[in-house]
């Protein structure tokens, strides 16, 4: 990293503040995190242009950088006689002086209305700080009911996360104040955790439905009755008709997904006809015979 905040802005020192405010503006617009995730050496520059930017836009550290009483950090370095000798304090005269900060990147479409922050008086500028990202896995059932967990993060801290319910795969959440730590005194940045759902060993989710593939014995299929059917919330009863094939489809209303803007999508179950594991020979006998009294083709439509 320089050590000279004019070389990292690529300015001249005697540049204007306006070129100085130019210079970090056009630099802050191709590197800033927001505009690069995941890219490190972008988030390396911003913060080394933001450090410049730091000096050279208040009039007192920028004066005391030019005379080497400060160095890039702001930290103090041990002085001179002849900087004091020829040392001159800055006032409102001053061609440097300019109390805004970054009061002057206010238009209202510069994006970097929404990334700095404005104070007045003295020249001292505040920034946010930048956003942090991060993924996590949650249970699939976690993701439609909502929890309280953590994510763990690399640095070793760890940040409670709360789930809302029906929260999609891919989804971003944000954690204000759970990022970087701003800059002059700005507002810290912010958390952002995408969340990847596990997948679920037989629910799928549709949209704000759930889509659920339901065994049932040949008796169940035959006769009909009361059986009892997963859902996200916990089992319910469901009533099959009578001579229910597989692949007929049954709607619980309201035990799918909470919506957002209130209420919840429906679960929708596909029967499946399941034999016993092991053979009967009764079973067996009373097909046999059934099927000799009874026959039929159920693929006489499936003929090209």
């Amino acid at each position: 990293m320089s050590q000279d905040p004019y070389e990292l802005l690529g300015v001249k020192r005697d540049a204007t503040q306006k070129d100085i405010q130019s210079a970090f503006r056009k630099l802050a617009k191709k590197l800033h995190p927001d505009l690069n995730p995941g890219d490190k050496h972008a988030e390396d520059r911003f913060k080394e242009i933001s450090t410049a930017y730091e000096i050279l836009s208040d009039e007192e550290k920028r004066g005391r950088f030019d005379r080497g009483e400060i160095d890039m950090s702001g930290a103090e370095r041990a002085q001179r006689s002849y900087y004091r000798d020829y040392a001159s304090s800055s006032g409102p005269d001053d061609p440097y002086h300019n109390s805004a900060g970054f009061a002057d990147f206010g238009d209202a479409d510069d994006i970097f209305a929404n990334f700095f922050s404005r104070r007045t008086g003295g020249g001292r500028s505040r920034s946010h700080g930048q956003d942090r990202r991060f993924s996590m896995e949650v249970d699939f059932l976690q993701a439609v009911n909502g929890a309280r967990t953590e994510v763990k993060l690399p640095d070793g801290p760890a940040l409670e996360v709360q789930i809302p319910p029906g929260t999609r795969d891919g989804q971003t959440l944000r954690l204000r104040g759970k990022g970087e730590p701003g800059i002059g005194g700005g507002p810290a940045g912010d958390a952002l955790i995408e969340i990847h759902v596990r997948p679920h060993r037989f629910f799928t989710r549709d949209g704000d439905d759930i889509r659920l593939e339901l065994p049932i014995s040949l008796s169940e299929a035959v006769l009909g009755g009361k059986v009892r059917a997963p859902t996200p919330s916990g089992a319910v009863s469901l009533t099959l008709p009578p001579h229910s094939n597989t692949g007929k489809v049954l709607r619980l209303k309201g035990k799918g997904v909470p919506k957002r803007g209130g209420g919840h999508g429906d679960v929708y179950v596909s029967l499946k006809i399941v034999l016993p594991d092991r053979p009967d020979d009764r079973l067996t006998s009373l097909v046999q015979e059934w099927a000799a009294a009874h026959p039929y083709d159920p693929r006489k439509n499936m003929e090209a």
